[in-house]
């Protein structure tokens, strides 16, 4: 017996009708983006692992434990390099930019769609292969661009109808500003090394500002003494995210801070922010950003200040859900409903008008092969009613002997076939048709 094949572990299929959700919200990220003049950018999934290594930090949790790395076969000169799945977009979209010389006429305002990948363990919203939507603003400076990026988020859980979202804010400074508040941490915790966990340890002079962010609920005293990152930061720091507050003030958006926001990734500075729900329990934040004006001048260009965001769409997906937003699926307009086998031919030519006409038609076709016929009325109305077509077309002998359908409507009050149609009219009947949404 031949072996049956599944998915890798982590790595799921989007198949119908789910896919159409995700169309539904892609179609709506577009819209929007292009409301915003943020144009679309499309990076490799591979990219070499130093990209990573470089941009996220080594010590990160990313890094040492979660990406997908191998060796790529060696070249002619018998070398071989690390190449890795990316585990996040913004650096592919910096190393792109700087690859390019994006910035050589000033600013640009980017967005993403794709599949990430990190070796986690699967749960829910969260998965190996999972799928981010980003925007990137690269070559501005002020915290009007990161007000700007706010709004933007902000803007689509409106238009995707979500609610019962908080936005989460916080500075992280300068490196100076970080490197002072990284010393009295370092301090602090050297103090209370009997209250962190292994982890935390582990990071306690590698990393210590990712201890700030740790979900262990035994470490949530010490963590929530901690000195403060936003107690060292410097006037330029402050005017800035002052700047953003009196921004998002004006513009109704609600905030909080909350100092322990640091991000996981080593590349952000001064503005940092999350929108986050408790409607999806731990996996609580479905999109996140800031400020990475380093990072162009890190990956080997001329250095220039730079902030985005990103968003989980398994994340996004799963809270229209919790919260009962219909995002619609797509269904054809017309189901074709064919009596006879004899007619098919016909009605092809027909379609195809229809469809060149910008009708959305699906055509009944027998499960069994044509041998068995096409099937009774009543099963092909049952198909025609599942498919979620608004239009039956009926194709029946008599009809097409006078050279006409009858157009049965599947989702109004009336049973009865509403018009005629003859075949030679196609293109007006199809404005038509398309008319009645």
């Amino acid at each position: 017996m031949v072996e049956k094949l599944s998915a890798v572990k982590g790595m799921n299929d989007i198949l119908p009708p789910e896919s159409a959700r995700w169309e539904w919200l892609e179609d709506r990220v577009r819209s929007l983006m292009s409301r915003y003049a943020y144009r679309n950018i499309r990076t490799p999934v591979l990219e070499h692992t130093r990209l990573f290594v470089r941009s996220i930090g080594e010590v990160t949790d990313i890094v040492e434990k979660e990406m997908y790395t191998f060796e790529d076969r060696s070249d002619k000169h018998g070398q071989a390099d690390l190449l890795t799945l990316r585990p996040e977009n913004t650096a592919s979209v910096v190393r792109a930019v700087t690859e390019h010389n994006l910035l050589y006429d000033g600013g640009k305002r980017l967005y993403y769609m794709g599949p990430m990948f990190r070796r986690e363990r699967p749960q829910r919203g969260r998965y190996r292969q999972f799928h981010q939507i980003g925007a990137e603003a690269l070559g501005f400076a002020g915290p009007d661009v990161d007000a700007e990026l706010i709004f933007l988020a902000a803007a689509l859980w409106r238009e995707l109808g979500l609610s019962d979202w908080r936005l989460e804010i916080n500075c992280l400074g300068q490196p100076e500003e970080r490197a002072r508040h990284r010393a009295q941490l370092i301090a602090y915790f050297e103090q209370h090394l009997d209250d962190l966990d292994e982890e935390a340890r582990r990071r306690l002079h590698s990393n210590p500002l990712r201890i700030l962010d740790t979900k262990n609920p035994a470490m949530q005293a010490v963590v929530g003494q901690a000195p403060r990152l936003i107690d060292f930061l410097g006037a330029s720091s402050v005017r800035h995210f002052e700047g953003l507050q009196a921004m998002l003030d004006a513009g109704g958006i609600a905030w909080s801070l909350n100092p322990r926001l640091v991000r996981g990734l080593d590349y952000y500075n001064l503005t940092v922010f999350e929108f986050v729900t408790d409607r999806l329990g731990a996996q609580g934040t479905i999109c996140a950003g800031g400020r990475y004006d380093g990072l162009i001048g890190q990956m080997g260009g001329k250095s220039a200040p730079a902030v985005g965001w990103a968003l989980g769409v398994e994340r996004v997906l799963e809270l229209l859900k919790e919260q009962g937003v219909d995002a619609v699926a797509s269904a054809p307009d017309a189901y074709a409903v064919i009596p006879e086998l004899d007619s098919v031919p016909r009605v092809l030519a027909c379609l195809q008008a229809l469809r060149q006409a910008g009708v959305s038609v699906q055509m009944h076709a027998p499960s069994g092969g044509q041998a068995e016929g096409m099937g009774s009325m009543k099963s092909q109305f049952k198909r025609a009613d599942a498919s979620g077509a608004r239009f039956a077309l009926i194709f029946g002998a008599e009809e097409l002997a006078q050279g006409c359908v009858a157009v049965k409507p599947l989702r109004g009050a009336s049973d009865q076939a509403q018009q005629l149609e003859s075949l030679t009219g196609v293109q007006a009947w199809a404005g038509r048709l398309l008319g009645a949404r």
